[in-house]
């Protein structure tokens, strides 16, 4: 066993690149959930995302398209949730569990002809003098631009939520869907707009698994980080800073669990690999006992009155 291979430096370099799935994915069903929809569908959409960037990448060697194709794979495939959801009123539950079902098996079948392939690299945005700072520059100014696009999505999304009329409306609409339908509100299309959005941040979490934290393609990769996302937003209590900083905690056990293995230390590798799940269920059993943050419509299906 030696501990003393592990630099704390890169520790905590990588543990904000294992994060930023996790937290891409969160934030994006905060949004979902904030406007009174329940969508389990996460890991589908993120694998299906995987896919979908990993292809595009691939295909015109430009790691930007695939991010944006990656976007676009994940809201269309939210788009099956809409229509099972919105339009013919189906349980979303069932409707959740059946899209991560059809992600999965659909995602095997496109990337059948890409395992064993390397995707383009995902350039580093190392930022002039700050980069240099000893310490510091590496762990906050020497990342891909997706890893500080996802930190300026959560600001996005608190400063959207907290000070605008537009968040406003969506918490309306999570919270009591029958009095801003009364109010006006067009409670199905800002719930329609919420579940592309949560789609598009679920898909861009899938390619940056397989564009930056593993950089090839293997079937089922995303491997239970969607189902982390959905325990984040419990577990951050539907604040977008606290799903940020849940994130940088499931990431920060899982980094650490993969360097103790490297170490040689002398735990079971399989008790390591649940590590960071198992620490994720304690602090959701924990904070489970406070449910006054959860939006008062949430999974309730609105039937509008004509």
């Amino acid at each position: 066993m030696d501990l003393s291979a592990i630099n704390p430096v890169l520790l905590v370099a990588s543990l904000m690149v294992a994060a930023t799935p996790i937290l891409l994915a969160a934030i994006g069903e905060l949004v979902v959930e904030k406007a009174g929809i329940l969508n389990l569908g996460v890991e589908g959409m993120m694998i299906i995302g995987a896919i979908c960037g990993f292809a595009v990448a691939v295909q015109t060697d430009s790691s930007t398209l695939g991010f944006l194709a990656a976007a676009i794979g994940g809201a269309v495939l939210s788009l099956l949730f809409v229509i099972l959801t919105q339009v013919a009123l189906a349980n979303q539950v069932a409707s959740g569990l059946a899209l991560t079902l059809f992600g999965l098996g659909l995602s095997a079948l496109l990337g059948q002809s890409f395992v064993g392939l390397k995707p383009p690299p995902t350039p580093e945005l190392n930022i002039p003098f700050l980069s240099d700072i000893p310490v510091l520059g590496p762990i906050l100014f020497s990342h891909d631009p997706v890893l500080y696009l996802g930190i300026a999505i959560v600001a996005g999304v608190w400063a959207a939520l907290k000070f605008t009329r537009a968040g406003l409306i969506l918490r309306a609409v999570g919270e009591n869907h029958d009095a801003a339908h009364a109010l006006g509100y067009k409670v199905i299309r800002i719930r329609i707009m919420a579940i592309l959005f949560g789609g598009a941040c679920a898909g861009l979490g899938g390619a940056y698994i397989s564009l930056v934290r593993v950089p090839l393609w293997t079937e089922g990769m995303t491997a239970g980080v969607g189902w982390i996302a959905l325990a984040l937003v419990v577990f951050g209590s539907w604040k977008p800073w606290r799903v940020l900083l849940g994130a940088y905690l499931f990431g920060g056990v899982t980094v650490v669990q993969l360097n103790l293995q490297a170490a040689g230390v002398a735990i079971p590798v399989e008790y390591l690999a649940m590590s960071p799940y198992l620490i994720t269920i304690v602090v959701l059993v924990i904070l489970s006992k406070d449910k006054s943050s959860a939006p008062a419509s949430l999974g309730r299906i609105f039937h509008a009155s004509h």
